[in-house]
């Protein structure tokens, strides 16, 4: 059993903003010249990719719950989403 979910959508912002730092890190040692509409382009790229990300991972742990619950028999049923729910 895993000690908690994992969250891919943190991942890829994490990994933008390390990028970013790395970037003015780069610019502040004058190693290179960083514009800034880059970084804030990677920073914002990654905030929109990081929700998508999140999103898809939340859609596909929904459907694996669903389809365990149904198997199972126990439980909440696989649509207790909606208005139609199953009692």
């Amino acid at each position: 059993m895993l000690r908690h979910d994992a969250k891919p959508g943190r991942l890829v912002v994490g990994l933008a903003a390390l990028s970013a730092a790395v970037l003015y890190a780069g610019d502040a040692a004058d190693t290179w010249t960083a514009p800034s509409f880059l970084v804030l382009t990677i920073v914002g790229t990654s905030l929109f990719v990081g929700a998508v990300v999140a999103m898809g991972n939340q859609r596909i742990r929904r459907r694996r719950e669903a389809q365990r619950a149904s198997k199972e028999n126990i439980g909440a049923p696989a649509s207790t989403r909606g208005s139609h729910a199953i009692r």
